[in-house]
């Protein structure tokens, strides 16, 4: 063992030798690898280059006529240009005008002049009537703001604590915003609208008139002050103090609230192909909590248009109020048989002329009830008789106690408040399950109904054609899913009982406390339905001041204060810019008992709402003054069935009683969700 031990280390050395030399030649050999490439590269045969030829000298006349070539080339480049941006200027001019789509074209014609037009005299006569003076160049952009639509504006308000709006005849500001400047269009009367700065600029977003700018604080003074209960005086005492337009922010939400019909249109112009509404939060965290589908009131985008498309055809099209039309009227006319053996057994005077005060609410909400699940539902579920079900009056409460408590949701963060069980979450929730729960057995019976229906009508080998109510022609037809029935038909149900039995309290309180109007409205019902043989649509149709009625009592108390709308563009209201996206509100009290808007606005006058009627041709923006429906593709989806109910009532109320109220005085109102009388008034029934 030794002796190898020795061998090897007698070894290590000449080992070592050995493998350097062994590396040593391969580089070697590597090297001359590479010098044998390069020397090959470089031994190829080089391609001479080609002589060169001397240049000769160019006469300095040939220089001077290339240049002189080259400016009229540029010259010639730039006429061609703002030729093209004036054609571009006008051709934009009128697609504004007549609301057109804006051409890619014209933009990059613009954009190579750099914006800036030096317009010809004619042209600029055109699109700026008022240029009397030499043009001397402007932003295009800017020259729009002089477009003259005679409209009456705001000027010389100055902030203060006693400062109100003060109306001078001038420019609308109307418009939509580019790059800051106004780029209007020629659009309808405007009463009201503010007078552009002294630079003639859009004034910006942030120099909107507020309420404050912390929403938390806002939210503090708004529960401290009871705001939430008096929301619709505290919008009208702020458009007095801040003018016709107003930033707000309480809590989680913010808005700018307008009032004019002129800036309502043009916030309705830009709601787009899929309006959106403000959602309603606590309603949306119910639905998500508890695993339902939402209807058509909390969606947005295409799958809101899908299902409300869907929807139209039951409830919004004339063929369908023909079908539902018969159902309300019976309904109705149950309702005054019901009243007139109360008033005959409970009232005073003598026989035949007996009268009885009362307060109708508790009536009225029973009407409204038996109304909608005759036409939603299909049946009658008996709230007339002498002892209404216990289910129905639960139902009732439900509604209440979730509109209630939904305004002080909107400000706060339901999920934190379900998370830590707050009590008003609880009860609003509850209210909410007890809808559900509601509707869901009714949608039970009518499905069975439905089915055995059709079963017989198949062993008969005919088709009966009897009105199946909403539900059933949804059902029938299977174009939404059961659950996406269900969620409509509940959202349905629990939005037409207030909205309906509250404005009827209104509207028989100012019937009764203005008796010259309610006797023209009855001698016009009267006549009306001699000549309709007992059909109601001709009944209704040919007694305008029952629609106007309608439309009076919701000017004066409407059912929801505002109605909001999300622009798709960036627009200009009284002149200030708004931004595309912000939530802004038509704050509808305000605007019905403003006397910039309406002539002698506290005045119960039906008439005023007639085609003929010289009021709505003298005041600007006579289209957008009732909304209390909404507008357009996103307006109420009950609206056909509310009105009609409420017209069919009215007019069988007129042709058998005489109404009267104990006392002339204004209603006390309260917010809630909707506007109600804080204490329902009290109507004298008196019989025909």
């Amino acid at each position: 063992m030794e002796l190898v031990v020795r061998v090897k280390k007698s070894l290590r050395r000449p080992i070592r030798k050995l493998s350097s030399c062994v590396l040593a030649l391969k580089e070697k050999r590597l090297c001359a690898k590479h010098r044998n490439k390069r020397a090959r590269g470089c031994n190829r045969p080089r391609r001479n280059p080609p002589p060169r030829t001397a240049h000769r000298r160019e006469p300095a006349g040939i220089h001077s006529y290339q240049a002189d070539l080259q400016k009229e080339r540029q010259l010639r480049e730039e006429t061609n240009a703002q030729k093209n941006a004036e054609r571009a200027a006008l051709r934009a001019h009128f697609r504004r005008k007549y609301q057109l789509s804006e051409s890619p074209k014209d933009k990059n014609d613009l954009r190579s002049v750099g914006g800036k037009v030096s317009l010809p005299h004619k042209l600029a006569k055109i699109i700026h009537p008022e240029t009397k003076a030499k043009d001397n160049g402007f932003d295009l952009l800017s020259a729009f703001q002089g477009l003259n639509f005679g409209t009456a504006a705001l000027t010389g308000r100055k902030h203060g604590k006693a400062s109100t709006p003060t109306l001078a005849t001038g420019n609308s500001s109307a418009g939509t915003v580019v790059d800051g400047k106004l780029e209007g269009r020629k659009g309808a009367d405007c009463a009201g609208v503010r007078k552009r700065g002294v630079d003639g600029q859009v004034r910006g977003f942030e120099e909107i008139p507020n309420t404050g700018r912390s929403g938390w604080v806002n939210l503090v003074k708004f529960w401290r002050e009871d705001r939430f209960r008096n929301l619709h005086k505290h919008m009208e005492k702020t458009f007095n103090a801040l003018g016709p337009i107003y930033r707000e922010h309480v809590g989680t939400q913010s808005s700018v609230n307008i009032m004019l019909p002129s800036d309502i249109s043009e916030l309705f112009r830009s709601e787009g192909l899929h309006p959106r509404r403000m959602t309603l939060q606590p309603w949306a965290t119910h639905r998500e909590t508890r695993q339902l589908s939402k209807g058509v009131f909390l969606k947005n985008g295409e799958e809101w248009r899908a299902d409300r498309l869907l929807l139209n055809k039951e409830v919004m099209m004339s063929s369908a109020v023909k079908r539902f039309l018969p159902l309300l009227d019976e309904v109705a006319r149950d309702f005054c048989r019901m009243l007139r053996t109360r008033v005959e057994r409970e009232g005073r005077g003598e026989e035949g002329k007996c009268s009885l005060t009362m307060d109708p609410s508790p009536d009225l909400f029973r009407f409204a009830l038996e109304a909608s699940c005759h036409v939603i539902y299909g049946e009658r579920i008996g709230l007339f008789s002498s002892s209404p079900s216990l289910e129905s009056q639960k139902f009732i409460w439900a509604v209440e106690r979730m509109l209630a408590t939904t305004p002080p949701l909107l400000y706060l963060p339901p999920r934190m408040l379900r998370r830590i069980g707050a009590p008003l979450w609880t009860q609003h929730a509850s209210a909410w399950d007890h809808i559900f729960s509601h509707a869901e057995a009714r949608i039970k019976k009518a499905y069975q109904r439905l089915s055995s229906s059709q079963g017989r009508e198949s062993e008969a080998g005919a088709h009966g054609g009897q009105y199946t109510g909403v539900l059933g022609q949804l059902m029938e037809k299977g174009q939404l899913s059961l659950d996406l029935i269900k969620a409509n038909i509940t959202e349905l149900m629990a939005g037409g009982v207030d909205t309906t039995a509250v404005p009827l309290q209104f509207a028989l309180f100012e019937l009764g406390r203005n008796p010259e109007v309610q006797e023209r409205v009855r001698q016009q019902v009267r006549a009306s339905w001699a000549q309709a043989g007992g059909d109601p649509q001709k009944a209704l149709q040919g007694a305008p001041l029952l629609k106007g009625t309608i439309k009076e009592t919701l000017r004066l108390y409407p059912v929801g204060t505002t109605v909001q709308r999300y622009p798709v563009k960036d627009i200009v209201l009284q002149n200030y810019h708004i931004p595309a996206g912000t939530m802004v509100q038509a704050c509808l009290y305000p605007m019905g008992r403003s006397s910039e808007v309406f002539e002698d606005p506290l005045r119960f006058e039906p008439g005023r709402w007639g085609s003929g009627s010289q009021e709505e041709h003298r005041r600007g923006g006579a289209g957008f003054r009732s909304v209390a429906f909404g507008f357009g593709a996103r307006q109420c989806v009950g609206r056909r069935i509310a009105e009609n109910e409420m017209q069919l009532l009215l007019m069988h109320i007129l042709l058998s009683f005489h109404l009267g109220v104990s006392s002339s005085e204004d209603i006390k109102t309260t917010c809630t969700l909707i506007l109600q009388p804080e204490t329902p008034p009290r109507i004298t029934f008196s019989k025909l």
